[in-house]
């Protein structure tokens, strides 16, 4: 009866430990297949979050991990510029661009090297002289009235340009002008205006990064070398907020301190915030923008494919991961592999936001100490390591009636 009693227990016990196989399986797999998932649609799921944030006594390793854990990369135009540069190339490859939508394309980017229009001659009295002459040119052997496209039109310079007429746009109507030449040129004149004013999306950045004293800082050159000559921009304040933090971060003793360098790190974000998300909302707009020239056998050719990033690296590592992960469990083949796998990525998930006491906790409504639900499921994983239950149900009982051996007969 005891015997009987003891098989019972086993029986159960083998059922209940395949059940939690296959639910923290199912669990792993549908995390990665929905990740997976959401790489087609606008949120496409990415770690970056996770890892910026991480805490703990391997922070600096995880963070490391994003490639950029900083966002700094975004904050300086020269590495922007190569980034949207080497994208519009491969939009132009992938979607197979026409001449006429690589030019628009181009433009939208980078910018055109002038702007043109025709024009049979410059009215009587009109002179390109001063800035005007710097930005603006007429070539009348080529009857061409041209626009640099890098200095660009200034409003004063549009008025002064067409004060040589006795014009004002406010006040007056070019088609009312009765001079076909004077009336060409004001047409001419206003029409590359409008056309050069949009800047292209480089230029943007350029415009935020580089020429906004907000951003970039300024000098004041009668103060050159004292304590007032350089003002600094958000950019840079944001750079010594971080370096700043990273020394009080390894110097923090006490709760006291801990708590003043959340407060820190949270106006940090609010600034990191504050100076990346105009940049990554401009190169949204130009994806987009560039996504309207394609017809729709070319939009039929589907996504571009991301650029593969140290981030994108993790990203997809950690997807596939899951997926498989999850898969095998479920299917119980290689289920000691597996689980092993599995309690191996879900410790580096545990170890990025640890529950220990003096750190910060991640964000959500668990509250734990030491032990949270994630290094719960590492220790089940890991007890499967050192349980046959893929052989209880799974393929591996397949696999292990091949090589199990036939009892030898004594007798």
């Amino acid at each position: 009866m005891a015997d009987y009693d003891i098989r019972k227990i086993s029986i159960i016990a083998c059922i209940a430990l395949v059940v939690l196989r296959l639910s923290i399986g199912w669990q792993l797999l549908y995390e990665g297949l929905w990740k997976l998932d959401s790489q087609d649609s606008a949120s496409a799921w990415t770690a970056e979050p996770y890892l910026k944030n991480s805490q703990g006594p391997l922070r600096d390793y995880f963070r490391s991990l994003s490639g950029d854990p900083n966002d700094l990369r975004d904050l300086d135009y020269d590495t922007v510029a190569a980034r949207w540069t080497r994208w519009a190339e491969k939009f132009k490859q992938h979607y197979q661009l026409d001449d006429r939508q690589k030019r628009v394309l181009d433009e939208m980017v980078r910018g055109s090297k002038d702007f043109r229009v025709e024009l049979e001659a410059l009215p009587e009295g009109v002179e390109l002289t001063g800035s005007v002459g710097k930005v603006v040119t007429f070539l009348p052997d080529e009857k061409r009235l041209i626009v640099d496209g890098q200095l660009h039109m200034t409003p004063s310079e549009k008025q002064a340009l067409l004060k040589q007429v006795n014009f004002n746009e406010e006040t007056d109507d070019a088609d009312a002008i009765e001079d076909p030449v004077k009336k060409d040129f004001v047409k001419k004149v206003l029409y590359l205006y409008q056309r050069q004013a949009s800047l292209s999306y480089l230029e943007k950045a350029l415009a935020s990064l580089k020429g906004d004293p907000a951003w970039a800082g300024s000098i004041d050159e009668k103060q050159k070398g004292t304590i007032d000559g350089k003002t600094l921009g958000k950019i840079q304040l944001y750079r010594n907020r971080l370096d700043r933090y990273e020394q009080k971060l390894a110097n923090a003793k006490t709760d006291f301190d801990q708590d003043h360098l959340d407060y820190d790190w949270k106006e940090i974000q609010t600034m990191r915030a504050e100076l990346v998300g105009p940049i990554r909302k401009l190169e949204s707009d130009m994806k987009w923008d560039a996504e309207k020239l394609l017809s729709t056998s070319q939009l039929a050719l589907g996504p571009l494919p991301q650029e593969y990033t140290a981030q994108r690296d993790i990203d997809l590592k950690t997807m596939w991961g899951l997926t498989i992960i999850g898969g095998l469990l479920i299917a119980g083949f290689m289920t000691r592999v597996a689980a092993l796998a599995g309690a191996f990525m879900l410790l580096q998930f545990y170890l990025a936001y640890p529950p220990i006491p003096g750190y910060p906790q991640p964000p959500g409504p668990e509250h734990a100490i030491v032990i949270n639900k994630t290094f719960i499921e590492v220790l089940v994983l890991l007890s499967f390591v050192f349980l046959p239950s893929g052989s209880w149900f799974g393929i591996d009982a397949i696999f292990s009636g091949f090589f199990k051996k036939e009892p030898v007969d004594d007798r």
